[in-house]
């Protein structure tokens, strides 16, 4: 799209050159409108990569960037998939040539989600899910506006309903009784200890101490994996930080996350699974908040005692 934009400022600039105008500050205007194209192309990459938080700000700038029009005189329907076909048909073509924004939310890029697709609120394994209307959502500026972290919430949605699909396929496994709680162990690790996690809203004193220690391990892991295409692996101190306000917001066991710190778990995991330049420098009472100093002790330390 920059690029085209760029053959249509030389185009302009052409006819009025034609048309006697002043060479040196045309030149001027176009090397201008040049500078502007580069500069808001490279914002627009930085934001399709995405990053921790989006401002405000830089969400409005995205918008007004994709206000720009561009003539298009191409026919946008052929050589399609017959899903693609069908979902351009949503609205009618219209004549060439047609001036289109640089940036849209287009009916042709809604999914829609089926029934096969949805978990009812009576559902037996007690999920309560926000559930998107729809299953996929490809808008370029539904896409480029994402507010926190790098996944729209139909994307955040279809990762999470792989907790669903564990629990599904484990409760219908028969366990000897020694491992009758795998299904909960492995489906509790999404929960959060005030009640806002998923698949089913559980609170700190209705999960186990095992499915407290998963939450603790799958998101120190999650945030320090190099082969997750949506991110990069954080450093050992940026993924404490993130955690220690986990826990201050109500989300991870706080009592689990100091002995977490205290034991050294994080250093050895680290030596054994993160590149070398993720290994930076830690001190733990960074991470620890006033209220944690010498909780971690009174932590039951019964893997098998719930609540």
């Amino acid at each position: 799209m920059s690029i085209l934009l760029i053959v249509v400022a030389l185009f302009v600039l052409a006819r009025k050159l034609a048309d006697g105008g002043d060479q040196q500050a045309l030149r001027a205007e176009l090397e201008a409108q040049w500078q502007t194209l580069d500069e808001e192309f490279t914002f627009i990459a930085r934001c399709n990569q995405g990053g921790e938080f989006m401002s405000p700000e830089q969400i409005a700038r995205v918008k007004r960037i994709a206000e720009r029009t561009w003539q298009r005189t191409l026919d946008d329907r052929i050589g399609l998939s017959h899903e693609e076909q069908a979902r351009k048909e949503r609205v009618p073509a219209l004549p060439l040539p047609v001036q289109e924004p640089l940036l849209a939310d287009k009916p042709e890029h809604r999914f829609e989600r089926g029934p096969q697709d949805r978990i009812e609120p009576n559902n037996p394994w007690g999920f309560q899910l926000d559930t998107p209307e729809l299953l996929y959502d490809r808008g370029e500026l539904h896409n480029l506006c994402i507010g926190r972290g790098t996944l729209t919430g139909e994307e955040r949605y279809k990762i999470n309903e792989h907790i669903v699909q564990t629990i599904i396929m484990l409760s219908r496994l028969p366990f000897p009784k020694p491992l009758r709680r795998v299904s909960e162990i492995a489906g509790g690790h999404h929960e959060k200890m005030d009640g806002a996690g998923y698949p089913k809203r559980l609170r700190r004193d209705q999960m186990s101490l095992l499915a407290r220690m998963m939450a603790i391990a799958d998101i120190f892991e999650a945030l320090t994996a190099v082969d997750r295409p949506y991110k990069l692996g954080k450093t050992l101190s940026e993924a404490l930080r993130i955690m220690a306000r986990m826990c201050e917001e109500g989300h991870i066991d706080p009592d689990l996350f100091a002995l977490f710190l205290r034991a050294g778990v994080f250093h050895r995991y680290a030596e054994g699974f993160l590149r070398p330049e993720q290994i930076d420098a830690v001190r733990i009472e960074d991470y620890l908040t006033a209220d944690l100093t010498g909780r971690s002790a009174a932590v039951h330390t019964d893997p098998t005692a719930s609540g």
